[in-house]
């Protein structure tokens, strides 16, 4: 007997948010299936939010950083990446998240959830379109960098323990990798 899984659509998981069916439970939209958020340990929740407030003073006014935010992605995703930079639309926020356009950058800290951040959301990530995508390996303290995304995946991928990265969308900006994994 082959078992069938309910796929969920963005409309059908924010009636249940609204509806408080998800209340108190940590969980994402991943196509269509509501996951299951691994709890943040001490390490996560320090580097990422050191992080966050290092690349708000990097970026300023030029994007806005959220931290732990719910993004809006076509293929009936809603993850909830630890650092999302995105642009600054003021209000339109009130009405959706944002989606692949609005996005130039995603981070991820990885510590229990490296599986699912190099293998799923990474190809979540590149099927639509997100130019920059980085993972950080908490355990090795690497920055790992996806980038150029090309049928549904990323082209290239490099691995940074220190120095500086420039990120695509703010050629301009130095960013200390050492800021990311391991402040």
């Amino acid at each position: 007997m082959a078992i069938t899984t309910v796929k969920w659509t963005i409309d059908e998981y924010h009636r249940m948010i609204a509806a408080g069916i998800l209340e108190d439970r940590r969980v994402e939209l991943l196509q269509g299936e509501i996951v299951e958020m691994s709890p943040e340990g001490e390490p996560h929740a320090y580097f990422s939010s050191e992080a966050g407030e290092y690349l708000m003073r990097r970026l300023s006014d030029r994007a806005m950083v959220r931290l732990a935010k719910p993004i809006t992605l076509p293929n009936n995703s809603e993850p909830e990446p630890d650092i999302a930079i995105v642009q600054r639309l003021g209000r339109e926020y009130l009405d959706h998240h944002p989606y692949p356009d609005n996005i130039f950058w995603l981070i991820e800290y990885s510590e229990s959830s490296l599986e699912k951040d190099l293998e799923i959301k990474l190809k979540i990530y590149a099927q639509v379109g997100i130019s920059e995508y980085w993972v950080v390996n908490l355990k090795r303290r690497q920055l790992i960098v996806f980038r150029d995304p090309q049928d549904g995946e990323y082209a290239s991928r490099s691995t940074l323990t220190g120095g500086i990265i420039y990120p695509l969308a703010f050629a301009d900006i130095s960013i200390s990798v050492d800021s990311i994994v391991s402040m």
